[in-house]
């Protein structure tokens, strides 16, 4: 059982670090749309385009993971990119 449970653990633990590669990737993404929206004086805030994403993921999503809880960490993936779009139209 042990071993079993040290091998889940390493599998999370890659899962993780590929997961955080990604995320990185979609900020840098978010990054870059943020500069395009500031040059054309854009708002950064699209609910549209927030609902829109959540309706797609929703769509695609073969579980177990909960409509809910999707939605929970896509609004918090949401809030960093307008963060990281606030600070980019800053510098």
């Amino acid at each position: 059982m042990a071993e079993e449970l040290k091998e889940l653990r390493e599998a999370i633990d890659q899962l993780d670090t590929e997961l955080l590669r990604l995320l990185n990737r979609r900020m840098e993404l978010a990054e870059e749309v943020g500069r395009i929206k500031a040059l054309n004086s854009l708002s950064l805030f699209d609910p549209g385009r927030e609902e829109s994403i959540f309706q797609r993921l929703s769509n695609a999503n073969p579980g177990p993971l909960t409509e809910e809880s999707l939605r929970a960490i896509y609004r918090e993936i949401f809030e960093a990119s307008k963060l990281l779009q606030k600070v980019s139209k800053q510098e």
